[in-house]
């Protein structure tokens, strides 16, 4: 069995990204048995789902499991549902800044996670990682792709389990941010690795 782990590369004049500085910890290693593969992709609307889907073609994995940053928040977020809707505070990497903008004209207005968010919250908490389940992922290029990638496993042939989590900022980040929450990333891959792990868990179950 294979996992696609994605980050995003730093945008908004940021020089890292906490998602990828925390999935890139996870490349190569299994849970549950399933081998764990990690994906940088790029900030800008549309092309990160391309980016995607050849990470799909590559590993042709059972789950996938986006992460953004979000700074300003103090926990995992597991994002609990995607939205039909595109509207950029700022311009992504590309440049684009879409105002009140369908991410798929005529298609649903919203998607849920299929990953098992409830089970690992609770897991999460009793590690003592501080998460939350969300009820948005914003509407920049994270939600973005997480409906990207739930229409996708919609119309999908293979039963797959996809969906997003929004995680801090590193401590380094919030160094330079005066008053911002932040996250080591061993904490921040601990929290990962074990929502990849009920994940994987519960997929097995359903077989």
């Amino acid at each position: 069995m294979n996992v696609l782990l994605t980050g995003f590369e730093p945008f908004n004049n940021e020089l890292m990204n906490s998602s990828w500085e925390t999935v890139r910890l996870l490349d190569g290693l299994t849970a549950e048995g399933a081998l764990i593969h990690s994906l940088r992709l790029p900030t800008v609307r549309g092309i990160c789902m391309n980016k995607l889907l050849e990470g799909m073609a590559a590993y042709d994995p059972e789950v996938i499991i986006c992460a953004g940053e979000a700074g300003g928040r103090n926990c995992l977020s597991l994002e609990r549902a995607a939205i039909n809707c595109d509207d950029y505070f700022s311009p992504d990497n590309g440049g684009n800044q879409p105002i009140d903008e369908p991410v798929m004209p005529g298609a649903p207005a919203a998607y849920f996670s299929t990953l098992p968010i409830r089970k690992i919250h609770e897991a999460l908490t009793t590690l003592g990682i501080p998460a939350e389940i969300s009820n948005t992922a914003g509407t920049f290029v994270c939600n973005h792709l997480f409906y990207s990638l739930m229409d996708f496993l919609a119309h999908s042939r293979k039963k797959r389990l996809g969906g997003f989590i929004h995680v801090p900022y590193l401590p380094s980040q919030a160094a330079r941010l005066t008053g911002m929450p932040s996250m080591s990333p061993e904490t921040l891959s601990t929290g990962l690795m074990m929502a990849i792990t009920v994940t994987v868990r519960e997929l097995k179950k359903a077989e």
